[in-house]
């Protein structure tokens, strides 16, 4: 096999980046770090354009070029010497990118919720569509004065079930929301899924029943050392449990620092859940509600006061809201207007969530039609549908906010369209999907401005999205973490991987019929395995690399073990990551944790070096997984294979895993 040519590749990269642009330069286990001057001036396209560069992307500033394991140092040292720049750490690379490009609050809170809420895609999906069916079964006006349940009393049944399974999602938000969003802190995910079902058990009132226990005065409490607490539920709730999701994982975080490792295991999950739920009911919850109070109020008297001007500004925030869960405060004020409906003419809050709603549908579905992310093509048209009938977290959370560009968007076609929604004072006689069916829930009288509205709301939207698109789609998309279509033309450039360059033992080591070999790998901790698509590392999730697993590893330390005989390739000088080479010839990267490389070897102590000669088991690296935690890094770690492409078939084991003894990968060579 041909090697890679590290001189004409860093002359390349070189040439790309434009002259004098390169401030700083640093390298981790698989690509270069790079600060520049403009990131406009780069010429990316040569960049991707070369059969030795994997990838390309730009995050917080730094312009991140792929290359694979093995190959990066010495193309590192080559663009050094090229460029006359110099070397820096990953922690001064990260620090002179942010005085170039600081992230403001804005961007890093949509970047966090939409690493909670990504993950939560498919369920999100799954009941918003589902309820959109139920709605079409049961809402009446439809199909004429009748439902099609009442209709056809056959489907009675059927449509109550189809209606569980939409609203269990939802309903159960916070549990979901709680266990991504632990994770997400550096916490555990289970921690984090106990303290959700806490805040919607059974024994509390319902969420969305709060606001009228409180104005009937039929809210329980509990008597806590004098004080009265609410026994409320947080049931479609958002920001709350996200922040509550905070707390236990610093709580945790803290513990296992602190706490001696006979002990910690009973005792830190046990003061993480009691200290958090206790801050939930008694101080979170109450500042939340007295939030969105506050909102729900401000909100009707803008409407009320600033007419058409106070639709508009009502509609360019109505998506925001959402965002922040408090959008659930408002059938409180909705079925009291409605219940007055012959002093206030209806519900002036429905027609603008659904115009809201169709305004982020149709800038999901422009993506659709404009992307070449086959991965965020297919949520797209899921979730596009989803929105235009009136459940849009999986539009904004999985595709308009995690772009930013569609989002806005849509939040300027909302705000102009319920100029006219204001304008004509289109109110709602009930509640319903708020959507492209909702008008059979809107005053008769004003059913034709609002399906006028729905139209306009929806060709603003697409159209301002399709023409932004044409032009931004791609490098928005990949700033955004979609990586898919990088992985994807990676696929078609030929091989050049760390054993192209690298003569190694393990070659002469080779038998002769290793060419038709099969083999296994072991797990290198004791922990949980699943796909590497479920990485939270996007060049790791876009098999960019290869592919593999990643392990998410138990207890406060553990020993890293080889996963299979073989030879060291590479020790990473901060030791969070190393390559070998197996016996028959596979190489393998390991990379221990996400975004490790920023602890610059604290937590990590190698007991190999480069060159070593390693059999299936035996200890590569001792790894202190608190102090990755403490530090707010995930400890998951990936096991790839880089020549993915020299075997005929791979089979993935996931589940519980033991170090040195659990199949995690199985495979036949060509």
């Amino acid at each position: 096999m041909k090697g890679m040519n590290h001189e004409a590749v860093a002359k390349t990269i070189a040439e790309a980046l434009g002259p004098n642009n390169l401030l700083s330069a640093a390298h981790c286990a698989t690509r270069l770090r790079l600060t520049l001057k403009n990131i406009d001036q780069a010429d990316l396209q040569a960049l991707d354009d070369c059969a030795d560069i994997k990838g390309t992307f730009n995050a917080n500033g730094l312009l991140q070029i792929i290359i694979g394991p093995g190959d990066v140092n010495v193309v590192y040292a080559k663009l050094i010497e090229l460029t006359g720049t110099g070397a820096v750490s990953i922690a001064q690379a990260n620090e002179q990118a942010f005085k170039l490009k600081k992230q403001n609050p804005l961007t890093a809170l949509v970047k966090i919720l939409s690493d909670i809420f990504v993950p939560l895609m498919p369920a999100l999906v799954a009941g918003g569509l589902l309820m959109a069916l139920n709605n079409v079964l049961v809402a009446k006006n439809l199909f004429g004065p009748l439902s099609l349940s009442q209709r056809f009393p056959g489907l009675t049944d059927f449509a109550s079930i189809v209606n569980l399974l939409a609203v269990a999602p939802f309903a159960f938000m916070p549990v979901l929301i709680g266990m991504s969003a632990a994770e997400r802190f550096g916490g555990n995910r289970y921690l984090g899924a106990a303290i959700g079902m806490a805040m919607v058990m059974p024994d509390l009132v319902n969420g969305y029943a709060v606001a009228q226990a409180l104005a009937d005065g039929t809210m329980p409490y509990w008597n806590i050392f004098g004080l009265q607490v609410m026994q409320a539920g947080y049931q479609g709730m958002v920001i709350p449990v996200i922040f509550v999701a905070l707390i236990i994982a610093k709580i945790e975080k803290f513990l296992h620092k602190w706490i001696p490792r006979s002990f910690d295991f009973t005792f830190t999950p046990l003061i993480s859940v009691i200290v958090t739920g206790f801050l939930t009911f008694i101080l979170v919850g109450p500042i939340m509600r007295i939030a969105s109070d506050t909102l729900t109020g401000g909100l009707a008297w803008l409407y009320e006061t600033g007419g058409f001007i106070g639709a508009a500004i009502f509609g360019g925030f109505y998506a925001p809201l959402v965002i922040t869960g408090l959008h659930q405060s408002f059938p409180a004020i909705e079925i009291a207007l409605i219940a007055d409906i012959f002093r206030t003419g209806g519900d002036f809050i429905f027609p603008v969530a659904s115009i809201s709603n169709i305004a982020q549908g149709a800038a999901t579905l422009a993506v659709f039609f404009t992307t070449r992310d086959q991965k965020q093509k297919g949520l797209a048209s899921s979730s596009s549908i989803s929105a235009l009938l009136g459940i849009t977290e999986p539009a904004m959370f999985g595709v308009n906010l995690k772009l930013k560009f569609p989002f806005y968007c849509a939040l300027i076609a909302s705000a102009l369209t319920c100029i006219f929604i204001g304008l004509f004072n289109v109110r709602s006689a009930a509640l319903g999907s708020a959507g492209l069916i909702g008008f059979i829930s809107i005053v008769p009288k004003s059913i034709p401005p609002f399906l006028m509205c729905c139209a306009l709301s929806f060709a603003i939207s697409f159209a301002l999205t399709l023409l932004y698109a044409k032009k931004q789609l791609h490098q928005v998309a990949t700033e955004s973490n979609s990586l898919e279509t990088t992985a994807a033309a990676a696929e078609t450039k030929p091989a050049a991987t760390a054993a192209e360059t690298t003569a190694t033992a393990a070659a002469k080591m080779q038998p002769a019929s290793a060419a038709k070999a099969k083999g296994t790998l072991l797990a290198p901790f004791t922990g949980h395995s699943a796909p590497v698509s479920e990485s939270t590392d996007p060049v790791f999730a876009g098999k960019v690399l290869g592919d593999g697993v990643i392990i998410m590893p138990e207890g406060n330390r553990a020993i890293l073990v080889a996963p299979a005989d073989g030879v060291i390739l590479n020790v990473a000088e901060t030791s969070h990551a190393l390559a070998l080479e197996t016996i028959d010839g596979l190489e393998i990267l390991i990379h221990i944790g996400v975004n490790t490389v920023k602890m610059k070897g604290n937590g990590f102590r190698p007991l190999v070096a480069e060159g070593a000669k390693v059999k299936a088991g035996e200890p590569l690296c001792e790894v202190d997984l608190s102090a990755i935690l403490e530090a707010g890094y995930q400890t998951s770690t990936p096991i790839i294979i880089v020549n993915t492409d020299d075997l005929s078939s791979m089979n993935i084991e996931t589940g519980t895993v033991t170090a040195g003894q659990s199949v995690v990968i199985s495979y036949e060579k060509l």
